[in-house]
C-alpha cells in the first residue's frame, strides 16, 4: 500500500488558541510533528483551516492545504484533505497525525502501516499501562482487544474490571492498555466513517472510535512502547520545553 500523512491542525483552540504555531525549542509545534512525520514518510501534508499556519507549514519547506474551518474533527478534516489530494497525488491509504504530538516518531508511523499487511481498515497505537494513576485516569482512553489484537472496545474507564480483586493490585495480575490517539485508514474507509452519524457509546464515552466500532469496522492495534507529549495547554508547552533542555 502507499501512505501518505494528513497532520490536521486549526488555529482556534479553547485551551491554547494559536497553538500550531506555539513555538518550542527554535520551532514551531506543526513543524516539530511535520519533520517527525517526513522521517517515515515521502508524501506529508498539513490540513488547516488557517492562512497563518498554511503559510508557516510552507515557510518551513511544508507541504499544507486549506480545509473548511466547520469540521468537528480531525477525521473529518483528514477525509477533506484526502479528498483534494486523491486529484493529483496517488495513494491507497492516510496515517492521521496529531499537529499536537511534538515527539511523534518515525517507527510508530511505520507500525501503523504494517497493520495493513494483516488486511486492516483502520489502524491505531496501544501501550501497556505503567501506573495506577495512569490506569484510573479517564483522561487516558483504555482498550480491550480480541485474540487477533482488534480493538474490542475503548473506554474511559479501566478495562476490563477485575471482580474479586483490590484495584491496587489489578496490574500485578492482569495487563492493561492506553490508547494512543494516532490513526491509519484505508482511503475508502476514511471517507466511509465521516458519513457515520455519532453512535450511542461515542456520545457517552466522548471517543470519536466507538462510532466505528459500532457500525461494524475493525479497528487493529499495534503496540508502541514510547508515550508522546501532547501540547493542550501552556503548561503543557512548558513541560515539553523543559524536556527539550534536559
Amino acid at each position: 500500500m502507499e501512505f501518505i500523512a494528513v497532520i490536521p491542525a486549526r488555529y482556534q483552540s479553547t485551551r491554547f488558541p494559536g497553538k500550531p504555531l506555539a513555538v518550542l525549542g527554535n520551532k514551531p509545534i506543526i513543524q516539530w510533528v511535520y519533520e517527525n512525520v517526513a522521517a517515515a514518510l515521502d508524501e506529508v501534508w498539513v490540513a488547516t483551516d488557517d492562512q497563518r499556519i498554511l503559510e508557516a507549514v510552507r515557510s518551513f519547506g511544508g507541504k499544507a492545504i486549506l480545509t473548511a474551518g466547520t469540521h468537528k474533527s480531525g477525521t473529518d478534516r483528514c477525509a477533506e484533505a484526502a479528498t483534494i489530494l486523491e486529484q493529483g497525488t496517488r495513494f491507497d491509504g492516510i496515517i492521521n497525525v496529531q499537529g499536537d504530538e511534538p515527539f511523534i516518531r518515525a517507527e510508530q508511523i511505520r507500525q501503523l502501516m504494517d497493520c495493513f499487511r494483516e488486511e486492516a481498515e483502520i489502524a491505531t497505537l496501544i501501550k501497556e499501562v505503567e501506573s495506577a494513576e495512569e490506569l484510573f485516569n479517564p483522561n487516558r482512553p483504555k482498550v480491550v482487544l480480541d485474540n487477533e489484537r482488534n480493538a474490542m472496545y475503548f473506554s474511559r474507564s479501566p478495562i476490563p474490571f477485575i471482580r474479586g480483586e483490590k484495584e491496587n493490585n489489578w496490574l500485578i495480575v492482569n495487563k492493561f492498555w492506553t490508547h494512543i490517539g494516532m490513526y491509519a485508514y484505508k482511503k475508502e474507509i476514511l471517507q466511509e466513517i465521516t458519513r457515520l452519524s455519532p453512535g450511542r457509546l461515542e456520545r457517552m464515552e466522548a471517543l470519536e472510535q466507538l462510532r466505528w466500532l459500532e457500525n461494524g469496522y475493525r479497528v487493529k492495534t499495534a503496540v508502541t512502547s514510547f508515550q508522546s507529549i501532547g501540547i493542550d495547554t501552556p503548561e503543557d508547552l512548558q513541560t515539553a520545553a523543559d524536556l527539550i533542555r534536559g
